[in-house]
């Protein structure tokens, strides 16, 4: 890091306030549901009771006609424009068939809420019901129904959303030296979202210009932009995105939610249409984490050097591919876990079903493919006789060693974590033997955890204003992590400001830098590293304009707290940012500002190294490590899982804010829990039987432990702003395996499929013989 790198200011590491605290706990936050506009209406959508129809016939004549409905649409008053992130396949309303049960086939705009929910249960549309394929192993069967005929000319298996291969060494020939193989199958759940907010959007349209201005619930303001201005044929310059306050994503607003549909009904209209959905209508339409079956085997030699592993993974990315291809590559990147595995063979499915479509969620595609890797370790570990960590330490990448692929371990810290989390959670002592509370036995388990941070472009922009504060824009979006607060605590130490003087603006197409999304673990370091690039040439200007107004060069010169640049050793010498931006602004050039912009790049896969189909490069990002740890108990009786402490050890680089931090990594353990005990969406005969709060368990203050200590290691790395890097999925990756291994420590059952439900645990244990390794202390 060199000199102009390092912070001058004390705000680096400090545990501030967030900006917003203030306006959220007294309830003055604005978020998109809370604005009106004059003449605002309220957008409904009517979806598809059927899994997999043919729609026959439209009749919205008695809706068009109800008092109070402004406009009403289906997909034949919408240009046939298909989006998606990497297939084009999914249309704004339902077009010649339906794919799920709850897929939008109609939309209706009117004077309020009521009326137009009345008007949807008006509009008559004629269904011929097809067959149904809820399973993507059955889907990827010659007999299985095609869900998109469009892809069934296009490809050898068209419920295939994307098929990923990838071999090193010798993955056929190296089994006869394995002294000690496991093989499992592994199911993971589809989990909802549940952020706070459910998805809303407010459009509204210039009658002059046909200018587009749309406030909306999203994880990217110009993700939002792009989808709408292709979804409508629209130019993206006519299409003005602005988010207010978000309440959560975790992926799930990655793409597009009812943005284009909701400025479709208000170009239909000729007034401002506000369209937010219902927690039922939420789960229902929107998305879900990618259910995934894993078939694994791995084997490794008696002295515990794994050797070998095959896997076979299948995500059920639902009606639509929405991001599932780029899931399901990151799900086979990771699928050889965070260790020196030199003979595999990775096949990867990504598969359409007529189930709710998958999408991004925290993690992407990792905590499926992390759970499988991580409990058949531990089972790896009880066949060799060793304790679970010190297979892990053995086998643990390093610093200079090299992914699937080649790409480089550039900061190897597993190992760190890993004997971090041995002390901090007395590992030793409470793997020996145990007293329990009577009838319940106890146990603990642990898992490492490889993820990236980065990933994509992001730019920012600084302009110095004439009092000395500075102006801050970027692109990113808030969504509740605290990332302003963090980004802002960036600009203020790489300037040496307080942050009472930075200005921080919220995204708007029309003005802010681009940035691609709020996701993959990337806003601190990615729009953090463009942020600190920016300031850093901000100084440079400020140092020219004070070589002049102090007459010593600019290398004598440094910044000082409090936007001050001063001549080195000259306590007197000095002069103000203010005093120099008012000087460059009306005398010498014009304003002190500066952009900057950063592209992630991808990562080529060495074709020397692996052999690789369906995945050319990985440009996910910079490698992060950790490690989990959890204590449990399981009742006798029921086989309810109750976590009693956890440890999560996280190299977060250099802890910007560590209150912001350590949140992330307890939240992130909480929303692991639910995957990992509680949280699953349950389809019978393509219908979605639990979509409301009252059906789909999310933990609550009961089933969270009382302690979970976030532990934060610090090796900096010099790509992200001072050294920092990201947390924020990793700290959910490996929570199902930790628990699930706590669960099998406490009681032999052996747990293959999540969420680990007091049932699944109980038939477990019977199905289970006792393991002597296992202790069943009561």
């Amino acid at each position: 890091m060199s000199t102009r790198d390092k912070p001058v200011g004390e705000l680096l590491g400090r545990s501030v306030p967030r900006l917003e605290a203030r306006e959220k706990v007294t309830g003055r936050a604005v978020y998109t549901d809370d604005m009106t506009l004059p003449g605002m209406l309220h957008g409904a959508l009517l979806g598809s009771p059927h899994a997999h129809a043919r729609i026959l016939a439209y009749d919205t004549s008695r809706a068009r006609a109800m008092p109070g409905v402004k406009a009403v649409l289906t997909a034949e008053d919408l240009p046939d424009h298909r989006i998606g992130a990497v297939i084009k396949d999914q249309p704004l309303l339902a077009r010649g068939k339906v794919l799920y049960a709850g897929e939008p086939v109609a939309a209706v705009a009117a004077v309020d809420l009521e009326t137009a929910r009345r008007a949807l249960r008006a509009i008559d549309i004629q269904y011929e019901p097809l067959p149904t394929v809820l399973d993507p192993e059955e889907a990827l069967k010659p007999e299985a129904p095609v869900l998109h005929e469009r892809r069934e000319a296009l490809a050898r298996t068209p419920n295939a959303a994307a098929h990923i291969r990838l071999t090193e060494g010798d993955p056929e020939g190296v089994w006869k030296l394995c002294e000690v193989i496991v093989e499992d199958v592994f199911e993971t759940p589809a989990q909802q979202h549940v952020y706070l907010e459910p998805c809303s959007t407010l459009a509204s349209v210039d009658r002059d210009s046909g200018k587009v201005t749309v406030y909306t619930s999203t994880q990217s303001a110009f993700r939002a932009q792009a989808i709408i201005a292709e979804a409508l044929g629209l130019p993206m310059s006519k299409v003005r995105v602005i988010v207010p306050r978000v309440g959560g994503g975790f992926g799930g607003k990655t793409e597009s939610t009812n943005q284009p549909i909701t400025v479709a009904l208000a170009k239909a209209a000729g007034a401002p249409v506000k369209l937010t959905f219902s927690r039922t209508d939420d789960m229902v339409m929107m998305r879900s984490r990618h259910a995934c079956r894993i078939h694994m085997r791995t084997g490794a030699t008696r002295d515990g050097r794994i050797l070998a592993r095959q896997v076979k993974l299948h995500y059920d990315t639902g009606a639509y591919a929405d991001d599932g291809p780029f899931v399901a590559g990151v799900g086979a990147w990771f699928a050889r876990g965070p260790y020196r595995i030199p003979h595999f063979d990775i096949e990867c499915w990504c598969v359409y079903t007529n189930r709710l479509r998958a999408s991004a969620f925290r993690g992407f595609g990792n905590p499926q493919i992390h759970f499988a890797s991580e409990v058949q370790i531990d089972r790896l570990a009880e066949k060799l006789g060793m304790d679970p960590l010190e297979l892990r330490l053995r086998n643990a990448l390093e610093t200079g060693e090299k992914w699937i692929g080649g790409a480089p371990v550039e900061s190897g810290t597993l190992k760190a974590c890993l004997e971090r989390a041995r002390e901090a959670s007395g590992w030793s002592q409470r793997r020996s033997p145990r007293a329990s509370t009577p009838g319940k036995r106890r146990g603990i388990g642990m898992a490492a955890v490889g993820h990236v941070s980065a990933l994509l472009g992001s730019s920012a922009t600084v302009r110095l204003n004439e009092d000395g504060t500075a102006t801050v824009s970027t692109g990113a979006v808030d969504i509740g992590q605290g990332s302003d607060t963090a980004l802002a605590q960036v600009a203020a130490a790489a300037l040496g400001l307080s942050l009472e003087q930075i200005n921080f603006t919220g995204p708007d197409t029309d003005g802010s830098p681009y940035d691609w999304c709020t996701g993959g673990t990337r806003t601190t370091f990615t729009v953090g590293r463009v942020l600190t690039q920016a300031c850093a040439q901000i100084q440079q200007q400020l140092f020219e304009q004070a070589s002049e107004m102090l007459g010593h060069p600019e290398q004598e010169l440094e910044l000082r707290p409090g936007g001050i640049v001063g001549v080195k050793g000259r306590p007197d010498a000095s002069v103000t940012f203010g005093a120099i931006a008012a000087r460059a602004l009306y005398f010498k050039g014009g304003p002190i500002i500066a952009s900057s912009r950063w592209l992630f790049p991808a990562v080529p896969i060495d074709p020397r190294r692996t052999s690789a189909q369906g995945l050319s490069s990985m440009g996910n990002g910079y490698f992060v490590f950790g490690a989990q740890v959890v204590e449990v108990e399981v009742d006798e009786l029921t086989g309810h899982v109750q976590v009693l402490e956890a440890w999560s050890v996280h190299d977060v680089g250099r802890a910007i804010n560590p209150a912001a931090a350590e949140g992330q990594i307890q939240g992130g353990f909480v929303q692991g829990l639910g995957f990992a005990l509680t949280e699953e969406l349950v389809w019978k005969d393509g219908q979605l039987t639990n979509p409301s709060m009252s059906g789909y368990k999310v933990p609550g203050a009961p089933d969270v432990p009382v302690a979970i200590h976030p532990i934060l290691l610090e090796h900096p790395h010099g790509e992200g702003p001072f050294g920092a890097k990201g947390v924020a999925e990793a700290s959910l990756v490996g929570v199902a395996a930790a628990v699930s291994n706590a669960i099998r420590h406490a009681t032999g059952a052996h747990v293959t499929r999540i969420p680990a439900t007091a049932e699944r645990v109980l038939r477990a244990w019977l199905d289970t013989a006792p393991s002597k390794d296992s202790h069943q202390t009561r």
